[in-house]
């Protein structure tokens, strides 16, 4: 069992899926919980501290970060989960410079604004841990359905990359963690989108990501849950020489080392 007592941990799109899921393990852990979505949970509203914020939209970070600096005094565990595949699909040539902008602006930047607003809090107490969740889709694109997203998830790889090289030497680690499928509300919401824009059943539209994804070795889509319990190792004391490493958790899917 990992120990997280006395720890604050922040989870960016933590009201369903995999931020709930990992919000919940940090708790049982010990940790006191603060998530960040732009809507509020629809159940248990009160279970941890909710902070209403769109962080695709600049500015918001910093309103955030004052307000858990003014209720918490410090961060001690930062997970940025918030993210979503915006971009409807398509070629190159349909794909506009919004649906690129806005799968930037929440799959990357949303990350580097809530780092950048609370790294310093980290960087006075020499002490932190961050935790970025990726996509294996950042090493397996799939040009019709997640070309602006795994762009944008690729270059969240190598963010974390420099960044743990900046931050270790003051005390801070940071990882990444890349899914595979995973059984979430916005899993099905993808795969509706890709049965409403192709004029196919959703079974058919499952069986169609499946045969572009590949053959999962395991047999199934990852539970949340699955997810949490690898940040949860990552963000704990175990985990102590840990960083600047992406760990891929796709049930075997993934073709490369």
């Amino acid at each position: 069992m990992i120990q997280l007592n006395g720890k604050t941990a922040l989870v960016t799109g933590g009201t369903k899926g995999i931020g709930k899921a990992i919000a919940d393990k940090l708790n049982t852990a010990g940790a006191t919980i603060i998530v960040v979505a732009r809507t509020p949970p629809k159940e248990n509203p009160e279970e941890y501290y909710f902070i209403q914020a769109d962080l695709a939209q600049p500015g918001s970070a910093e309103i955030m970060a004052k307000e858990i600096l003014e209720k918490f005094g410090g961060i001690d565990i930062i997970v940025n989960n918030a993210g979503a595949n915006l971009s409807e699909g398509g070629s190159f040539s349909t794909l506009t410079d919004e649906h690129w902008n806005n799968d930037f602006q929440l799959n990357l930047m949303s990350a580097v604004r809530v780092n950048k607003a609370l790294l310093p809090t980290m960087i006075e107490k020499k002490s932190g841990v961050i935790i970025n969740i990726s996509t294996y889709a950042a090493q397996q694109p799939l040009w019709e359905m997640t070309m602006t997203y795994s762009a944008a998830k690729a270059a969240l790889n190598a963010y974390t990359k420099a960044l743990s090289r900046e931050v270790g030497p003051k005390g801070i680690r940071v990882n990444a963690v890349s899914p595979g499928v995973v059984k979430t509300p916005l899993m099905n919401e993808f795969i509706e989108n890709i049965a409403k824009s192709s004029n196919i059943s959703t079974d058919e539209a499952f069986k169609t990501l499946m045969s572009r994804v590949g053959e999962i070795p395991l047999g199934r889509m990852a539970e949340p849950e699955e997810i949490a319990n690898l940040v949860g190792f990552l963000v704990s004391s175990e985990a102590d020489y840990i960083t600047g490493s992406n760990y891929l958790i796709d049930g075997g899917v993934s073709p490369v080392v």
